[in-house]
């Protein structure tokens, strides 16, 4: 990995390149159509089990940070996240399918907790979830504590039928 990118956020930049348009327009429409979510609504790593799933998982608060304040990643996730909460008359499930629509959770808790501008992931939450509080509780955590304080979180909020 390069000094400037000690994280190798330009892998999510490669994958979303030739894709952004298509999934800013499946979201527009309410309905994922194609495979990006990996790439889009990442997740921090030991959630998911696939090759795929673990190349685009995020290993600690550290990488977060860095993601959602790339200059090109942070601005993406804001408006793929505010595409979603434009969706009117649909449920999660309906917009992703299952299981993409617990990533999808996953990632908006992840990211809520990364950053102080959160409100659009906050908003995510609250609308498809009725997650009411949002505390910033992985401050001064290691990868290992984050991913289960991230679980504790995924866990306490039960999935909506």
């Amino acid at each position: 990995m390069q000094q400037c990118d000690p994280y190798n956020l330009q892998r999510f930049v490669d994958a979303q390149n030739s894709v952004f348009e298509q999934v800013c327009s499946e979201l527009r429409a309410g309905k994922k159509q194609s495979h990006w979510m990996w790439f889009i609504f990442t997740q921090i790593e030991g959630l998911g089990t696939s090759q795929v799933s673990r190349y685009f998982a995020i290993s600690s608060k550290e990488e977060a940070e860095a993601y959602v304040n790339h200059a090109i990643l942070g601005p993406r996730l804001r408006e793929c996240s505010r595409l979603v909460n434009l969706v009117d008359g649909s449920s999660i499930d309906q917009i992703f399918g299952r299981p993409d629509g617990l990533k999808f959770r996953s990632s908006m808790t992840l990211f809520a907790n990364a950053t102080s501008e959160n409100q659009v992931f906050i908003n995510a939450l609250q609308k498809y979830f009725g997650v009411t509080s949002i505390n910033r509780r992985l401050t001064g955590c290691d990868g290992i504590q984050a991913r289960l304080v991230l679980a504790a979180l995924a866990v306490r909020q039960q999935w909506p039928a």
